[in-house]
């Protein structure tokens, strides 16, 4: 599986002492950091935050001539890897029910054959994750 980078604009106010980011597409997903380095961080991690719990993500605007900054805004692009983001935060375990074949469980029971491993095994290179 290809990862592939999420990005979305925000605006950035700083006033005189904390950076504010704003998302525009994402309605509600705000951050602040006291340096332009810790508030990039911040925004990264509100925006996975926001995003994690998405199927489908809204399109990012690209058209930024409607938009009235003041002296002290910017934009920016925040970016993040989901697929990385999800694999860092959400290593719960889950319970999954299927079915195989009889002969096959008999085999692999034989050969104390661990299935939650050797499933999880399989769908990472089925997905071809590291």
């Amino acid at each position: 599986m290809k990862n592939q980078l999420t990005v979305f604009p925000a605006i950035f106010t700083f006033d005189g002492e904390y950076y504010n980011v704003d998302f525009i597409d994402l309605k509600g997903c705000s951050t602040f950091g006291d340096s332009i380095q810790n508030v990039y961080k911040m925004a990264q991690d509100a925006m996975g935050l926001f995003l994690d719990n998405l199927i489908n993500f809204p399109k990012p605007t690209m058209d930024f001539s409607n938009i009235n900054l003041k002296k002290n805004q910017f934009i920016s692009f925040i970016s993040i890897d989901m697929d990385e983001y999800r694999k860092k935060f959400n290593n719960k375990s889950i319970k999954k029910t299927l079915t195989i074949p009889e002969w096959l469980n008999y085999l692999a029971e034989k050969n104390n054959i661990n299935f939650s491993q050797a499933l999880q095994e399989a769908l990472k290179e089925k997905l071809d994750i590291d």
